[in-house]
């Protein structure tokens, strides 16, 4: 593996790797979150399942772009939104702002995830693709299932905020390695 495939492989592990933890982080959080924003159960739901919503549901609209407007673009685009909307997700002021931006969340992960395996699928020979999608979806289930135990250790040591803001130098890692 070439020092350049190494960190497209980082770069669309940890990027995708953002979008997995925020799915399951913010479920161990959620009591905290309603506690803050005097939000209730209805709210707690939006703020969970929102986020899954618009990611679910967009999923395949981001492939398509990527491929009309270029991987990398849309990588990129789906990153740097991510990373914003996260830091704005735990500057929320309450309920709502929070749910708003958790549904955009979902839309720029929507469109990080195909395009990074898009990215993967280009920058690797076929000999080496499926080394390289098996690593990123090992990687994947790992994030899976430490992000509940990364959520609540984050909010039991400081604030159910900085399950959002732990985003921020993922994406930078992210950046640099892209």
């Amino acid at each position: 593996m070439t020092r350049k495939q190494l960190l497209t492989l980082i770069a669309t592990i940890v990027g995708s790797g953002v979008v997995v933890l925020d799915g399951t982080v913010v479920n161990l959080a959620l009591p905290r979150i309603g506690a803050d924003l005097h939000a209730g159960f209805a709210a707690l739901q939006w703020i969970a399942d929102g986020y899954l919503l618009t990611l679910s549901a967009l999923i395949l609209l981001g492939g398509s772009l990527g491929d009309i407007f270029g991987q990398r673009r849309i990588y990129f685009t789906g990153l740097i939104g991510f990373g914003a909307a996260s830091l704005l997700c735990g500057l929320s002021p309450n309920a709502e702002v929070l749910i708003g931006l958790r549904l955009l969340q979902g839309v720029f992960g929507a469109l990080l995830v195909p395009s990074g395996l898009a990215i993967i699928n280009t920058n690797f020979p076929p000999e080496m693709r499926g080394v390289a999608i098996g690593r990123w979806t090992a990687f994947s289930a790992i994030v899976t299932a430490a992000g509940p135990f990364l959520g609540g250790y984050l909010v039991d040591i400081g604030s159910w905020r900085w399950i959002f803001f732990i985003n921020v130098p993922l994406v930078a890692l992210t950046l640099i390695c892209a």
